[in-house]
């Protein structure tokens, strides 16, 4: 296996650990209020239905990142995602315990849909458009969403330096996506004086700098 590969698949599976979370974390939320065996049902069946959405959404998202600007949106859109990760923005307070199987499986769907976004544009950023990838990193955020929420919690409870890494590796997909869009590379690339990579380097220090000093201030 090439080495391109071999990092490729590093950086989507430390992008499914940290952005699989907060979806695991819901899945959690929106079950807590139903007896054991309902909560089962609800997690295997929610799951289920949020994991057909989600390839839905990046066999679209794939076939759209090949279209110019959309790229570069996606890579502004992942790079303000990965300031709010070490911000400590991200809210699921407000998810309603569910009183029905029912009502906690349309939840889990409903949430996971909106917040697969990030998800699905940094895995399909870091594969490169590379379908195989792509069916790699679905094939990784299926058992972490199905079982992995405290797992997940207590891995960047004990190691915070994981959240650090997953949100690097976040800019840093995020700067590539947009310096890889067909219109940027038309336009734009051709006037710049310095190399991707240090333009992503560079990026990606200042992303965790800020993220540090905003997490900072909510303490």
């Amino acid at each position: 296996m090439e080495t391109n590969t071999l990092v490729a698949l590093f950086h989507i599976f430390i992008i499914d650990v940290v952005l699989s979370g907060d979806n695991a974390v819901v899945i959690g939320m929106a079950c807590r209020g139903l007896s054991p065996i309902d909560r089962k049902k609800a997690i295997l069946y929610g799951t289920l239905g949020a994991i057909i959405l989600r390839v839905l959404l990046t066999i679209v998202a794939t076939w759209m990142l090949a279209i110019p600007l959309v790229k570069a949106v996606g890579g502004i859109m992942l790079l303000y995602i990965s300031l709010k990760l070490l911000g400590g923005d991200e809210d699921t307070s407000e998810v309603q315990i569910s009183k029905s199987s029912g009502q906690a499986i349309k939840t889990i769907i409903l949430a996971d849909f909106i917040m697969s976004l990030d998800n699905v544009l940094a895995v399909g950023g870091a594969a490169g458009g590379d379908i195989i990838l792509v069916v790699i990193g679905l094939a990784l955020s299926i058992p972490l969403l199905m079982f992995g929420s405290n797992l997940i919690a207590n891995l960047l409870d004990r190691y915070p330096i994981l959240l650090y890494v997953g949100t690097g590796i976040l800019a840093y997909t995020a700067i590539h996506m947009f310096l890889e869009d067909p219109f940027v590379l038309e336009k734009i690339a051709p006037y710049l004086v310095i190399p991707n990579q240090a333009i992503a380097g560079i990026v990606v220090i200042v992303v965790l700098l800020l993220g540090k000093w905003r997490s900072n201030r909510r303490i």
